[in-house]
């Protein structure tokens, strides 16, 4: 596997290091500043559609001082912007959202199994976010190149129930290297946190 960690272990080593030299930063601000990021990202979104609806100018005006606030705090998130690192911050942040507003629509129709699959999703693409921003993970280290190998030296979280069509057969699934790498990341954040 080619990856600037150069393989599985390299990365588990770098987390181990990470835990060991705990965390300098106060999780729990830079997590709100996260989410707040996602509901800025979201206005602009909105005030776009709302000009397209209604063709009024003032719309623009405030996507325009929204962003600026939005590109304000996700400078302070996203301190090293190498290559794509700012735009992908940006959609993993947009992307979680969404997910977790669309989770939020199941779960309010009673669609608990699918809403709880989205919030899962939701939440590897937020952990994954922090793990590339503080510096856990480098876009590289997803890429396809890591062998099912490798990929299985990743701690797997408790499988994920699923919907079965045998009622008294629940289905299990495992994690993907995705949901795999989130989960590690996140278990991380967690142990970091005030």
């Amino acid at each position: 596997m080619d990856t600037s960690l150069g393989s599985v272990e390299g990365f588990m080593d770098k987390v181990k290091r990470f835990k060991e030299e705990g965390n300098p930063l106060d999780l729990s601000s830079k997590e709100d500043l996260g989410i707040a990021i996602m509901n800025l990202i979201s206005l602009e979104e909105h005030f776009q559609f709302s000009f397209e609806k209604t063709r009024d100018d003032k719309f623009l005006e405030l996507l325009k001082s929204v962003r600026e606030i939005r590109k304000d705090m996700l400078a302070k998130v996203v301190t090293d912007p190498k290559g794509e690192v700012w735009c992908i911050s940006k959609h993993m942040l947009a992307a979680s959202m969404r997910l977790s507003e669309v989770g939020t629509k199941a779960l309010g129709q009673g669609k608990d199994a699918e809403a709880k699959e989205y919030f899962d999703k939701a939440y590897s693409i937020w952990n994954l976010f922090w793990g590339m921003n503080l510096g856990l993970l480098d876009i590289k280290d997803t890429s396809a190149n890591i062998s099912d190998t490798e990929a299985a030296a990743l701690p797997l979280q408790s499988e994920t129930k699923t919907v079965s069509p045998d009622p008294k057969k629940p289905a299990t699934r495992k994690s993907d290297l995705f949901g795999r790498l989130g989960t590690v990341i996140g278990d991380i954040m967690n142990c970091c946190r005030e």
